[in-house]
């Protein structure tokens, strides 16, 4: 029967150890995602994009619901959300929810993976204050990063929860779509049992491919679960977001159905298989020498692509290290780029300089991330870009780049061939129309530095003869046992088959 869902969404994957906080405006600033965005511009900001609120949308007007749309708004991962940035879009919702006086239920676009200033847990706690608003039994249907770090105050809150099942995020919209036959259900009036498993383990962004084993056969069963039961609705597995100093920081399985009893038992069920596959999560990481040197001597006629796993800034890195920028220069790489070095600053003097001029500048780490200090050297500026373009790979699918102004700098040093892609905003090399975008053919390098640590598969990996996962200084620290957590729970062991945190907390 036809409803009026109120929906919107607000997105921070939060890194704790990260240098800097997501404040108001980054959540108003357009990126690779829009920026924030406010009633009935919802419909054609989301229109054909890869996000859970395009997909609900389809879903739930298909289903002939009515929707009120509030507001959308995502800040590019980094350290805490700011008090003031999370109380003014809480207000948002607040104000939206007051005025509504026929609603029926309500659905969220979350991360799972905020944590504010002042509370760790910022999704439980919009979701308490909405749950506030609209009553104790209204359906509030809520989905999920798989990067989610699910708490237990959001799976009391949410009626039921989706949660992304690929990584790289592929399935953003799909996830969307199954939030809207979760809506479906719980307008039905028909009870919902839910539950939740934490894991007691750790395991790094690195482990969590889905493209691979043991993750690639947790999700399979996860996604078959609700096919083969006939009393289940759903059962979902978040993976978490580790350098998260939380006391609930870690994966976790989430299970939704009539039959409480059916519940328990996938949950059991799905737990074991995720602690007997804790001994396959593995982290193999490469020095930056030991990366450059090992792609140098593939001659596949394919690029070997290097990630620059912990200057991710899709998990809060700054972007901006030069850890494997330097490995290329001292290994005299050949036919080598490197995307994106996040420098405003030297971004600007490109383009002050124009095409062909030969600049000296110190490029990279401004952003203070304590031990990683500039490459000062001489550059000629080959391309020059304005930030502005249609990306071509599936996990971004209808969204445009928004990147500020960007240069394409060759290295000047005798003995290499290096290249460097320059841009002014923080964003995550996924997609290869960034590396077009300077007209670099990806195809034809030899390496490709991408500063990402799994989303970039689902475009470069196709076109890669080998992926190498390199650890090089970065605010994304992929070896968790190095991590000063004091937070987090106490007893939850700090990689697969690892020391268990001391720390005071329990939960």
């Amino acid at each position: 029967m036809p409803a009026n869902i109120a929906i919107g969404g607000f997105q921070h994957e939060t890194n704790t150890f990260a240098p800097h906080k997501a404040s108001f405006e980054e959540f108003v600033k357009a990126d690779g995602w829009p920026g924030l965005t406010q009633g009935d511009m919802l419909y054609p900001v989301m229109a054909g994009r890869n996000l859970p609120l395009s997909g609900f949308i389809d879903a739930a007007r298909q289903s002939g619901h009515r929707l009120y749309p509030m507001l959308w708004c995502a800040a590019g991962p980094s350290s805490y959300v700011t008090n003031e940035a999370f109380e003014r879009v809480a207000d948002m919702f607040s104000q939206y929810l007051r005025s509504l006086d026929d609603l029926d239920a309500v659905y969220l676009d979350l991360h799972g993976a905020m944590v504010v200033e002042d509370f760790e847990d910022g999704e439980g706690e919009l979701l308490s204050r909405v749950r506030e608003i609209i009553g104790p039994d209204m359906p509030l249907i809520v989905s999920l990063d798989l990067h989610a770090n699910v708490t237990t105050a959001m799976v009391e809150q949410a009626t039921a929860i989706a949660i992304y099942r690929t990584y790289p995020h592929l399935d953003m919209a799909e996830t969307g779509s199954r939030a809207s036959e979760l809506m479906d259900v719980a307008l039905t009036g028909k009870p919902l049992s839910g539950g939740m498993r934490k894991i007691p383990f750790l395991f790094p962004l690195t482990s969590q491919c889905t493209d691979f084993e043991p993750c690639k056969s947790i999700y399979a069963a996860v996604s078959n679960v609700a096919a083969n039961e006939s009393e289940l609705l759903i059962a979902e597995f978040a993976t978490g977001f580790p350098p998260a100093d939380i006391a609930e920081c870690g994966a976790a399985v989430v299970v939704y159905g009539t039959e409480q009893e059916v519940v328990d038992e996938t949950l059991d069920r799905l737990f074991r298989q995720v602690m007997d596959a804790e001994p396959r999560f593995v982290n193999e990481l490469l020095s930056p020498d030991e990366a450059v040197q090992k792609a140098m001597s593939v001659s596949a006629g394919k690029p070997v692509v290097l990630a620059d796993a912990q200057d991710n800034p899709g998990a809060g890195g700054t972007s901006d290290t030069t850890g494997v920028l330097e490995a290329l220069i001292r290994n005299g790489a050949k036919a080598a780029t490197l995307a994106v070095m996040y420098d405003p600053e030297v971004a600007g003097h490109a383009h002050e300089a124009g095409v062909g001029a030969q600049i000296e500048v110190a490029l990279g780490a401004k952003s203070g991330f304590e031990g990683v200090f500039p490459y000062k050297g001489r550059f000629e500026v080959e391309a020059l870009g304005d930030g502005h373009f249609d990306f071509t790979g599936e996990m971004y699918k209808g969204s445009v780049a928004e990147l500020g102004p960007m240069a394409l700098l060759r290295v000047l040093e005798p003995g290499c061939d290096v290249r460097i892609i320059v841009g002014s905003e923080r964003g995550q090399c996924l997609d290869l129309a960034i590396i077009r975008h300077l007209g670099i053919e990806p195809t034809e390098q030899s390496i490709l530095v991408v500063k990402s640590t799994v989303h970039f598969r689902a475009d470069f990996d196709p076109i890669a003869a080998e992926t190498l996962v390199v650890a090089a200084p970065g605010a994304h620290p992929c070896q968790l046992v190095d991590l000063p957590y004091k937070n987090l729970r106490r007893g939850v062991r700090l990689e697969p088959m690892g020391p268990e945190h001391q720390g005071p907390t329990q939960i």
